[in-house]
This record gives C-alpha cells, sequence and structure tokens, in this order.
C-alpha cells in the first residue's frame, strides 16, 4: 500500500497544482461565465475524460518503467522533488492571468465538450508532469501497479471535485478571478514549494 504521508502530500500537491489556473481551467471559466454552470460542468468532462485517456498511458508506462528501474528508482523520485520546487518557483515568478479574457466557445455542447477534450490531450506538459510527479510518492515496498492505479484515481477525483468547483464558482467570482493574481501566484507557488520541501524530509526518514 501507499505510504500515508506520501498520500497525504500528494493530495496536498495536487489540490493545489489543480487550483493554479492553466488551459483547463481558464476554458472551465471562460465557459462557465459566459453560459452558466451547466456548461463549465460540461467543459470539466471534456478535460476530465482526457486525464482519464492520459492517466491510463502515464500508469501502464511507469508500471512498466518501475518495475525494471531498481537502482533508479530513489534517483527519479528525487527528480520529481526538485521538479515540484521547481514548478512552485515558476509558479510564484508567473505574471498575474487574467482568467476572464479566454474567450468562451460555441454554445454548443457537442463542440464544448470535444474543445475541452483537445485542450486537454494537447497539452504537452501534462504527460511528462505526471512522468515526473508520480514516482515521488511511490514505495518499492508495495505493489507498484496498485499504488499507481490508487494515485491515479485519486488525482482523477481531485480534479474532477476542483475542477467543478471552479465552474460552479466561476459565474460568481468573476471579480475575484480578475484580480489579485499575483497574490494568487504566490500563494500557489509557496504552497508548492512546501510541498518539495515536505516530501525532501519525508524522504530523509
Amino acid at each position: 500500500m501507499i505510504d500515508p504521508g506520501l498520500f497525504l502530500t500528494f493530495v496536498a500537491a495536487v489540490t493545489v497544482l489543480m487550483l493554479i489556473p492553466g488551459p483547463n481551467v481558464a476554458l472551465i471559466t471562460a465557459n462557465s461565465i459566459a453560459y452558466g454552470p451547466k456548461y463549465g460542468l460540461l467543459t470539466v468532462a471534456g478535460t476530465s475524460s482526457a486525464m482519464v485517456i492520459q492517466l491510463a498511458f502515464t500508469a501502464l508506462g511507469m508500471t512498466e518503467l518501475l518495475a525494471t528501474a531498481g537502482i533508479w528508482f530513489e534517483g527519479l523520485r528525487w527528480i520529481g522533488v526538485a521538479y515540484l520546487v521547481y514548478l512552485g518557483i515558476l509558479q510564484w515568478r508567473a505574471p498575474a492571468i487574467d482568467l476572464t479574457r479566454t474567450r468562451p466557445q460555441p454554445k454548443s455542447p457537442r463542440a464544448i465538450y470535444l474543445r475541452a477534450l483537445l485542450v486537454s490531450l494537447t497539452n504537452p506538459k501534462t504527460l511528462l508532469f505526471y512522468g515526473a510527479f508520480f514516482p515521488q510518492f511511490l514505495t518499492t515496498s508495495g505493489d507498484v501497479a496498485t499504488q499507481v492505479a490508487i494515485l491515479s484515481t485519486t488525482f482523477l477525483v481531485l480534479a474532477l471535485l476542483v475542477d467543478g468547483g471552479w465552474a460552479l464558482l466561476s459565474g460568481r467570482a468573476r471579480g475575484l478571478l480578475a484580480g489579485r493574481g499575483q497574490l494568487r501566484n504566490r500563494i500557489s507557488g509557496g504552497l508548492l514549494m512546501g510541498a518539495g520541501t515536505a516530501l525532501a524530509l519525508l524522504r530523509n526518514k
């Protein structure tokens, strides 16, 4: 099974990452503000469908890789720790994003779903992120395939909850979304760096 400390850190880190506005969040917010929460949730369905496909590919590849990685396993996890801290630094220094400037998609359920699926599938950083992020939270003492399956399911559930929250709240929080972007970046960046530091400390136990 997964180490409880690592799992809780995983949940915290994923939640922070999901709260950081990116292409998916921008599209969810734009459609929700323009057409209402129903269309925002439809956008979430599209981005989450893409996530299922990406997580499946990542899980299959990672299980195969980590089963044969041997002595490289711990090094790979330390690379993931460094990557998480690096993401935090980038987020801290990133320019503020105005989510209300993203244009909504045409008001067609099919178009909104397919566009959300395409936006999420074609993000070139996603698979790299999954590949670098997940190994940090795995241990060689348990079955790797089971651990990857649990983490993937947890990731998807958190994505549905957080992205669904963006869809439901964006219509009411338009003014808040438009401003205070720099403060949001500093908070999320600091939390990511803190998560990376926590992982480093867990590795030393």
